[in-house]
């Protein structure tokens, strides 16, 4: 999952900032955000106080609505493929670098019915790229590292995942995640 552009610019615009202030800071804090370290409007504090501004609850609020939504919105290709898998008979699990905010909600999405199981970082306290994130999913699914095959937007978080013996993707669109998946297939 990545933010829209829509999202992006929305958050922008509520948090009154550039792009050159706003991103670098907001991603300093997010892993903390994401290990369960920080809580929601302790994040936005931490962000606006690096930024040297005062946002009020309500703006905290629109905030947090905004950036959840971007990272909620999954785009329909993308469920259509997940869809496919899952109704051939492929295992699917989620695993999100995500705050507590996030468990509830992906397990009760619509598309929560395709997966086997979703791990939010925060509950875990890991993240990913981190080896023991890897080793703790695979450890749940009952698989080795070498049987899961790893899509993640993010190169460094596949990365991780194959340095342990995953077969990885780096997602950039609904064409090419579907041209990796017919390779996949075409080899087994």
């Amino acid at each position: 999952m990545s933010q829209s552009e829509h999202d992006r610019l929305a958050l922008l615009g509520t948090a009154s900032q550039t792009a050159e202030a706003f991103w670098p800071v907001y991603w300093r804090h997010r892993d903390a955000l994401d290990k369960g370290e920080l809580r929601v409007v302790e994040y936005w504090r931490a962000v606006a106080d690096e930024l040297g501004v005062s946002w009020d609850l309500p703006t905290v609020q629109r905030l947090w609505a905004i950036d959840f939504r971007s990272w909620i919105s999954v785009e329909p290709g993308t469920v259509r493929v997940l869809q496919e898998l899952h109704d051939g008979g492929t295992r699917i699990a989620l695993l999100s670098n995500a705050g507590f905010d996030f468990g509830d909600a992906f397990r009760n999405a619509p598309f929560a019915t395709l997966f086997e199981r979703i791990f939010v970082s925060a509950e875990l306290g890991m993240l990913k790229p981190d080896a023991e994130i890897y080793r703790h999913v695979t450890s749940e699914l009952g698989i080795e590292p070498a049987q899961l095959v790893f899509i993640d937007n993010k190169a460094v978080n596949v990365e991780g995942a194959t340095a342990l013996g995953a077969t990885g993707h780096v997602f950039t669109g609904v064409a090419e995640l579907r041209g990796f998946l017919d390779s996949l297939a075409a080899e087994a």
